[in-house]
């Protein structure tokens, strides 16, 4: 696999046109994580309980005890919203749901 195959490009809600290149197996062990730990339906879930639900799920050559894992969760989260996979509810704190 080359070195371009080794990454995915990602964008941010809060920056639309932005694009962002980032590690592909580290963005999908996270987005594969995340998925399964959000309903599908609001409020949601705040991301500390999405992210204490999800480490289990994760690998650990990828995370190892969980390292860098918040900031992955953020970058998929936001890179997730901007593709219309996840959404954010309206109250305070923020919390993710997936939209159908």
């Amino acid at each position: 696999m080359s070195d371009a195959d080794d990454r995915i490009e990602i964008q941010s809600i809060t920056s639309p046109h932005h694009v962002q290149r980032v590690n592909r197996a580290r963005y999908m062990a996270m987005r594969n994580a995340l998925l399964p730990v959000l309903p599908e339906t609001g409020p949601g879930v705040t991301v500390a309980e999405a992210k204490a639900a999800l480490l289990e799920h994760l690998s650990p050559e990828l995370f190892p005890g969980g390292a860098k894992a918040g900031w992955w969760l953020k970058a998929v989260q936001l890179d997730l919203e901007a593709k219309g996979v996840i959404a954010r509810g309206s109250a305070k704190p923020v919390r993710l749901y997936r939209c159908r």
